[in-house]
């Protein structure tokens, strides 16, 4: 049994809280940790039977942070604060020898950018301390990275093409409302388009590029290319790709909302003075927004995400579609969240078993596709995430 420190008391470390307390083999103890620890007393008290333990702490301070893991020497510390705190917790990881996972890359917090390069820049310096550092252990990143790593382990000799799709056919109730953190959300699908063609990046302007796409069970929805955090290390992991791309769904209601949040300037990141103090557009918008971590209640529906692959076995072409269907109904029902909160934290939690477990254990920093898939495919069977597979399908991929 091992001992982990869960850092951030939203909609996904409330799963990941749920989901670590239900294997009590794998995760002896448990502490959770925020800024506000009342947050942490909520989660822990909805779990009951006193498997959570909570703390207070800031997890953009290095020194709080070190003084919570010395105190409470976890084997394993699961990053699912805010993307710009990355660092700051791999910082505090490093100092007092302990090992790391997160759901989300590094984030500058003044500048709407997507890219590994400051936590790969960590890769020496964890090997010289003989710590692990799994980098993007969601869905997307993660579970998506995991399918590709099983495709190419099971199905192909090389893949040349890849789709991630990724659509949430929800409805919460709400004329608008962001499934996650609303100012990383709102950074994310407002940023330029970008994807990977023959061996180089192609920028797009924001949602030029869109489709109707069919998804299992759903139907099809309208969507977008959008440029997401995995497809830097699927690129650089699979060189064989010529090819790859990452789609969301969004309804329109969304887009008009979205579009009119960015023209009247709420969608900045730059300070403004308003009656003598400087607030953040962005971070101003976030406290008016609805609650994501409350949205689960009346959320009805399903997402569906996963990849849509084409490559070459035995000389001869192959298609290859894996995916999962999450309901928000069931995972209201198991964990108190909708299922974008649920579907990043239960592959949280599944990481976190490989490490304990010894099977994703290696010295330095990971991104999910460098491990063997096998066993976390296995556990996402098990825990929630089941996963279905289609050969020689229509990927429209045209």
């Amino acid at each position: 049994m091992g001992k982990v420190l869960i850092i951030g008391a939203g909609g996904v470390g409330t799963v990941v809280a749920h989901k670590v307390s239900s294997v009590p083999d794998v995760f002896g103890d448990v502490m959770l940790a925020s800024r506000t620890k009342s947050k942490c007393d909520a989660i822990a008290a909805s779990i009951g039977s006193n498997r959570v333990r909570t703390a207070q702490v800031d997890a953009g301070n290095v020194p709080e942070l070190a003084a919570l893991i010395r105190d409470y020497q976890p084997d394993l510390v699961i990053n699912v604060a805010l993307p710009y705190q990355d660092l700051t917790i791999m910082d505090a990881c490093l100092e007092t020898g302990v090992s790391y996972l997160d759901t989300a890359n590094y984030e500058p917090e003044d500048e709407a950018k997507f890219e590994y390069k400051w936590q790969w820049a960590y890769h020496e310096r964890f090997k010289a301390a003989g710590l692990t550092a799994i980098l993007g252990c969601g869905f997307d990143p993660g579970v998506t990275g995991v399918f590709t790593a099983y495709a190419v382990k099971h199905h192909f000799d090389e893949i040349h093409y890849l789709d991630i799709v990724d659509c949430n056919a929800g409805e919460h109730g709400h004329p608008f409302a962001t499934n996650f953190n609303p100012e990383i959300n709102i950074r994310e699908v407002t940023q330029k388009g970008k994807y990977w063609e023959n061996g180089k990046w192609i920028y797009t302007q924001p949602h030029e590029i869109h489709k109707p796409l069919n998804y299992p069970g759903i139907g099809f929805r309208e969507s977008y290319l959008i440029y997401h955090e995995e497809l830097e290390s699927l690129v650089k992991h699979f060189p064989t790709l010529k090819c790859a791309r990452f789609w969301m769904t969004f309804g329109q209601e969304y887009l008009t909302h979205l579009r009119v949040i960015q023209n009247i300037g709420m969608a900045s990141i730059t300070p403004v003075t308003y009656q003598g103090m400087e607030i953040v557009p962005i971070q101003f918008l976030k406290a008016v927004l609805p609650n994501p971590g409350e949205l689960g209640a009346n959320y009805t529906g399903w997402t569906s995400i996963g990849c849509r692959i084409k490559g070459s076995k035995n000389g001869k072409e192959h298609t290859y579609y894996v995916y999962n269907n999450c309901s928000h109904e069931a995972a209201y029902r198991e964990t108190g969240t909708q299922a974008v909160s649920y579907t990043t934290g239960v592959p949280a939690m599944i990481g976190a078993m490989m490490y304990l477990k010894g099977l994703w254990k290696q010295q330095g920093v990971f991104n999910v596709e460098q491990f063997n898939p096998d066993p976390f495919m296995e556990q996402l069977n098990i825990h929630g995430l089941p996963w279905h597979e289609v050969h020689h399908a229509d990927l429209e991929m045209d």
